[in-house]
């Protein structure tokens, strides 16, 4: 009698140990997504921010992290062939070095700029590069591309962590919600510290270097914990100066 009911018990421990899993992992995932979708929140708030307009901005953001989240899906759900498929990894490597550069190469002709020369004067600071005249459409496809070449680091990562394909999924569901806040966040923070921009764009070209050696040199890829370190290192020297026009005025 006793060993009919524990066996009639068995499926009861079996989903209580599943759903023991599911509240251990699920934490962790949307911690991971949190961590390695820092830099990412920095990109997409520098893309959306080329629209002035703050609704535009976050009619932007809600339509391209609504396509992301459509293309994040469907990475995970194909992750074991993607993440082996080096023709996507390539593209997301150039895609990021690419940003990353684009800015760079604006911040330099920025700060060459003659300020007695009539067209340089009407060239604004912080001006958002290329996108700054974009229509809503390229930076909703923009934002979509750029949340799905970070989209490969974060998905192996979390596919490294759990096999469960529901719950990978509701990772990468809460983490594109945390992204969504994160970013609306950072729009407002790009306009009061002077270097956060650069230094966000310089996590994406890390980012893309990392995607790069792995295709290339997997032997000489630097470990996660010293990427982060690097990002974060970014990070403080983004948030290290305020903006002139922003500082509080000197008292007399």
């Amino acid at each position: 009698m006793e060993a009919e009911s524990i066996q009639s018990l068995t499926p009861l421990i079996r989903q209580a140990d599943q759903w023991r899993e599911v509240l251990l992992l699920l934490p962790l995932l949307v911690a991971l997504e949190a961590v390695l979708s820092a830099d990412n929140a920095i990109a997409l708030a520098a893309i959306a921010r080329g629209l002035e307009d703050p609704a535009r901005q976050r009619q932007a953001l809600n339509l391209g992290l609504a396509l992301a989240l459509v293309f994040r899906l469907g990475l995970i759900v194909a992750a074991r062939w993607v993440l082996n498929f080096w023709p996507l990894q390539l593209a997301a490597a150039g895609y990021l070095l690419w940003l990353c550069g684009r800015h760079l190469v604006l911040v330099w002709s920025e700060g060459n700029t003659d300020p007695d020369d009539p067209a340089g004067a009407q060239a604004e600071p912080g001006g958002h590069g290329s996108l700054h005249h974009a229509g809503l459409g390229s930076i909703v496809v923009t934002l979509a591309l750029t949340d799905l070449a970070f989209s490969l680091d974060s998905v192996a990562a979390a596919v490294a962590v759990s096999d469960r394909l529901g719950l990978v999924m509701a990772g990468g569901v809460i983490g594109v919600i945390a992204l969504r806040l994160t970013a609306e966040l950072f729009i407002r923070w790009l306009e009061v510290y002077q270097h956060l921009e650069t230094a966000g764009y310089l996590a994406v070209g890390l980012v893309g270097i990392r995607l790069l050696l792995r295709l290339g040199l997997p032997q000489v890829v630097p470990p996660e914990w010293l990427l982060l370190l690097m990002v974060a290192a970014l990070f403080v020297w983004g948030f290290s100066v305020r903006s002139p026009q922003l500082e509080p005025p000197a008292e007399p």
